[in-house]
């Protein structure tokens, strides 16, 4: 069996050209990732924010927890 050298370095440089090019390819969809998240919803307002949940106290079953028919309403309530 006959190993040519040109082939084998024609080989190792399409590899280090195919590593080169997904390396690059990772970092630019790494950017556009940065780009397109969203931003935290959950970080703390600034400037004129204003708290828009006011917490309640619902009725409950007399052990200070709300009852499952009442929780399967909060629930619905609040769509999530």
């Amino acid at each position: 069996m006959i190993i040519s050298l040109r082939r084998g370095l024609r080989f190792i440089r399409f590899i280090v050209f195919f590593a080169a090019l997904v390396y690059l390819f990772y970092h630019v969809l790494d950017l556009f990732n940065g780009w397109i998240s969203p931003v935290d919803q959950y970080q703390m307002p600034t400037g004129n924010a204003v708290k828009v949940f006011q917490e309640m106290v619902w009725p409950s079953n007399g052990e200070g927890r709300p009852t499952m028919a009442e929780r399967l309403r909060l629930f619905y309530w609040y769509g999530e």
